[in-house]
């Protein structure tokens, strides 16, 4: 289930879109927020404890702040689209490679925390599926060739789970488990921050987005 998780969640997101054909990524705000309470609540309350309790703090603090640069520098060339924005032109063609390489990055990153920490594949599950829709959504609103679409997101399901296989099998990955998951936990950081500010939209007082947002973190917490 491990490696199977992330795969059907971002293929069932997609088929999904494929199906009703929602227009607008509107619809789907609220679970954004969910999923990046969810998400961050996870990486503080399990990921960050223990790269604390495993490494030299301040090594862990420099490999934090690394994940959120990388994070931000991923961001230049996908748009956003970790966090539920795809500024892309949809009248193009062609196979929007950066948008494809910057996004396979993140995914396989996220993949190494699993191998130690059972619980958040939830985080990164519950994450997954709002961005695989709204990803989906443009892919196929898009004038890009359907197999190509297919084969963009069958390709982009299949790296965490990569990231995950990585980390249980290579003796370099295992070496350097603790920097590479304090780097994972900056670009988490990151991510879910950004998700939840912009939940806010002109940062007026919403009472259903802190309602999930509360419930997001309460799950998180008695996983």
């Amino acid at each position: 289930m491990t490696y199977l998780l992330p795969i059907l969640g971002v293929l069932l997101s997609f088929v999904f879109v494929l199906i009703t054909k929602p227009k607008s990524k509107e619809h789907f705000k609220l679970l954004l927020a969910f999923s990046g309470a969810f998400l961050l609540a996870l990486t503080v309350f399990e990921l960050l404890p223990s790269a604390y309790q495993n490494s030299n703090p301040k090594t862990v603090g420099v490999f934090i702040m690394l994940g959120i640069l990388l994070q931000i520098f991923l961001e230049f060339f996908s748009k956003g689209a970790e966090h539920g924005h795809v500024h892309l032109d949809s009248e193009k063609s062609s196979f929007p490679w950066l948008l494809f390489v910057s996004l396979c990055i993140h995914s396989f990153l996220e993949g190494f925390p699993i191998e130690n920490h059972d619980t958040i594949i939830y985080g990164i599950l519950i994450h997954k599926i709002p961005i695989a829709i709204i990803l989906s959504i443009f892919l196929l609103g898009s004038k890009i060739k359907l197999s190509n679409a297919i084969l963009f997101i069958i390709l982009f399901a299949s790296m965490t789970p990569l990231g995950t296989y990585v980390a249980a099998t290579f003796d370099f990955a295992s070496e350097y488990f603790a920097p590479i998951t304090a780097l994972v936990i900056g670009v988490f950081f990151h991510i879910s921050t950004v998700i939840l500010f912009e939940s806010s939209e002109g940062h007026k007082f919403n009472l259903r987005k802190l309602a999930v947002i509360l419930v997001g973190i309460s799950i998180a917490y008695f996983l």
